[in-house]
């Protein structure tokens, strides 16, 4: 077991002496019949406060949420919980707010994600003693139930007073006929972080998620945001008559993308296999069979660093259109941005970083297009010649910094320079077009220039969100270049695919004229609430073990 402080050692004995009462610290019978924000709507249509009597024939609700504070003013107690509706709180205060501002009333300007409840010892001393001076009394953490009256103290904050049937009331913790008005679902025994300096450090936020999420306001709205995002994101696919599908997780053959894999063993066929990095070669197997349009929302795996834009495990949307090329999905792609911003953030013009860093990001307007050639001409300084010089370009990258092989090809040359010197200035929507083929194995050539590829990547805030293009169908050419990235990975390129051989049979039954896209939907939430680390995009991101919990485990 962890160890326990003497505050924990405190609330223990409360659980015990719970126990003793002949209660249960952790029952399951109490079932809520309305939300915290239930209770603070329901109140919207009067602003005046009134004393709690005033509410005697108020509805009785049941509410459940956790102790976020508990205080006591000689006869009277206040208790503020936060459940499942807190963000909807927010918004019901601030709107109360408008409407006293438009009244002439002052505003409290208090938007707290937490609901209060009003007690008074004159209605019940045995009850109110206990939970606030007894040996079985809150604490700040617990999770309890509710049964009382909606009313509006003399400040006009929306509250519950809890005091039903008080001539029936029993012990603390007791059964649901004739229950207290204030009855402990679960005590708490870890104290929650202090509250006026919460939990900050970054490590033990994303380590300890479930703390971070209970004291952190705008971490839990950021998640309830994300959520948001990634249903609307299925519901406007699905609206375009695009099948949700699920594939498969583990794979026999590495493909779909560049990157390094990571690599189990399935015991009963004793054979490798690799968690996907990406699913794209299956989806576009059912595009063969048929199934014209296909996405799917789920993990992709890859065995590579840390940082701000990366974690091993993340979150990958993939859509196929067929008889659609990229310019299409482009023009998707627009659509689908715009309506996400304007959804989920009530604007198209959505801001990114603080501070003097500061600037607005327009979704509202068609994106930017620029191609590799142009990027490389308008910020590595290149001309039409040098674009294409093995030996100007290994200058330039070894002046910043890169070194690469000498059997790296002129087209992963190109992009390396791309990413160093375009990449920090694609702030705004951009589609980055016309990809070197060496660095695109599964797209279509160009029809007027097949050192290229109908491919783009679309670019915001600095970096990469989306990959797309019209996809490779012919199946001799997508051999050939199988071939070659089988040939590269022998040379230790650890990115490169392996020969599917299988897939290519898919191709030689014909899959039509089709266009994908992958868009990274850690990254898509990161600009959509403004966050600058996927870390806290993701509930649990991949850390180092704790040291603590292995030694205790151990032990």
């Amino acid at each position: 077991m962890l160890e326990h402080n003497e505050l924990m050692l405190q609330r223990l004995a409360k659980i015990t002496a719970i126990a003793e009462s002949g209660s249960n610290p952790y029952p399951n019978d109490f079932r809520p019949t309305h939300t915290g924000a239930d209770v603070v709507e329901g109140l919207m249509e009067s602003l005046e406060p009134h004393s709690p009597d005033r509410s005697a024939d108020a509805d009785v609700v049941r509410t459940v949420g956790r102790l976020i504070a508990v205080n006591r003013k000689g006869k009277v107690g206040f208790l503020r919980l936060r459940d499942r509706s807190a963000e909807r709180v927010v918004q019901l205060k601030h709107a109360a707010d408008e409407r006293r501002t438009a009244a002439g009333m002052e505003p409290r300007g208090a938007y707290q994600s937490t609901y209060q409840v009003f007690m008074r010892r004159n209605d019940d001393e045995e009850l109110f003693d206990a939970l606030f001076k007894g040996e079985q009394s809150l604490d700040v953490g617990d999770i309890v139930g509710i049964v009382g009256r909606p009313f509006r103290t003399r400040t006009g904050e929306p509250s519950l007073w809890a005091c039903i049937n008080s001539d029936e009331q029993t012990p603390l913790g007791g059964a649901r006929v004739g229950e207290p008005s204030v009855r402990i679902l679960t005590k708490s025994v870890r104290p929650l972080p202090e509250k006026f300096h919460g939990l900050t450090d970054k490590e033990t936020r994303h380590r300890q998620r479930y703390v971070d999420l209970i004291v952190n306001d705008p971490v839990r709205a950021t998640f309830i945001r994300r959520a948001q995002i990634i249903a609307e994101t299925r519901a406007f696919l699905q609206s375009r008559q695009f099948l949700e599908v699920e594939t498969p997780m583990m794979h026999s053959v590495v493909g779909g993308a560049a990157a390094r894999p990571f690599t189990t063993h399935h015991n009963a066929l004793n054979i490798p296999l690799f968690l996907r990095i990406a699913p794209e070669l299956y989806l576009k197997r059912l595009v063969v069979g048929g199934l014209e349009r296909v996405f799917e929302i789920n993990r992709n795996f890859r065995n590579e660093g840390i940082s701000q834009q990366h974690n091993p495990e993340f979150t990958m949307l993939e859509f196929y259109q067929a008889y659609a090329d990229y310019g299409d999905v482009m023009d998707l792609i627009e659509q689908l941005l715009s309506s996400l911003a304007q959804s989920v953030c009530g604007t198209t013009s959505v801001p990114w970083g603080h501070d003097d860093a500061a600037v607005t990001l327009d979704f509202g307007s068609p994106f930017a297009r620029v191609s590799v050639y142009e990027g490389l001409t308008r910020w590595g300084g290149l001309d039409a010649e040098q674009i294409h010089d093995v030996a100007v370009l290994r200058a330039k990258l070894s002046d910043l910094g890169v070194e690469l092989s000498e059997s790296t090809p002129v087209g992963k040359l190109q992009m390396e320079l791309f990413e160093t010197v375009a990449e920090p200035h694609l702030i705004q929507p951009t589609f980055v077009t016309d990809f070197p083929v060496e660095v695109s194995p599964l797209s279509r050539k160009k029809d007027s220039d097949p050192r290229l590829t109908d491919r783009f990547e679309l670019y915001m805030a600095g970096f990469e969100v989306a990959n797309a293009f019209s996809e490779l169908n012919d199946p001799q050419d997508q051999y050939d270049r199988f071939v070659a990235q089988v040939q590269a990975k022998a040379g230790g390129d650890h990115e490169a695919m392996d020969m599917d051989l299988d897939y290519i049979r898919a191709l030689e039954y014909g899959m039509p004229p089709t266009a994908g896209c992958g868009i990274g939907m850690d990254r898509l939430v990161m600009v959509l609430t403004n966050t600058q680390s996927i870390r806290e995009v993701i509930l649990f991101p991949l850390l180092r073990p704790e040291r603590s919990t292995q030694t205790a485990a151990q032990e």
